[in-house]
């Protein structure tokens, strides 16, 4: 079975711990979701192909009133998931519907350049914050705050969101200032044509 980009985080997820579907996606909304996205019509047939696959098992845990199926890996699941780690990445790519747009604006819509790149701006000063919200979450330097303790490579990935996103932020400041001026400069010479 060939391994999709949802199974891949379904995988990952359940390496660290057994877990629902519902906190699987709950998990990816606030950790993966900034790079990694994964929606519930991707998540539950997933589990459902990689249960068939023998990859996961799922275990009735019903919570309240609720039902609930807790996942887990199987032997063969941790397997893949192992093997899936240790071979270099397949896909890398970047995904950015501001980027999308800016890249079109110059044809479509030039005056509008510079107002797209500090949406593209602002958007990334949010999310650079959010991620610092996540940051303050955890328990980094031991003072009593909420117990989660994050591994390593979890850790050193939010502080690249962190940092990506900061810089981001920047660069598009940057190319808005630098389209507004190009804009105003190219402003007097179609007047005197």
């Amino acid at each position: 079975m060939e391994l999709s980009a949802t199974a891949k985080v379904i995988l990952g997820m359940l390496a660290a711990r057994p877990r629902s579907g519902y906190e699987i996606k709950q998990l990816v909304d606030n950790s993966t979701r900034f790079f990694w996205a994964a929606s519930y019509g991707q998540i539950y047939p997933e589990l459902k192909r990689l249960e068939k696959a023998g990859l996961i098992s799922g275990t009735d845990a019903p919570h309240g009133g609720r039902q609930r199926t807790v996942f887990d890996l199987t032997r063969e699941g941790r397997k893949r998931a192992e093997e899936w780690i240790s071979r270099p990445p397949e896909v890398f790519e970047l995904r950015d519907e501001g980027l999308l747009k800016l890249f079109f604006a110059g044809v479509t819509d030039a005056a509008r350049t510079p107002e797209i790149a500090r949406e593209r701006a602002a958007h990334a000063h949010v999310i650079a914050g959010r991620l610092r919200e996540v940051e303050r979450s955890l328990d980094l330097d031991g003072d009593g705050g909420p117990a989660v303790s994050p591994d390593a490579g979890s850790l050193t990935t939010l502080r690249y969101g962190i940092e990506l996103n900061e810089w981001a932020a920047a660069w598009f400041e940057r190319a808005a200032d630098e389209l507004e001026q190009g804009a105003a400069e190219a402003a007097p010479a179609k007047t005197n044509a």
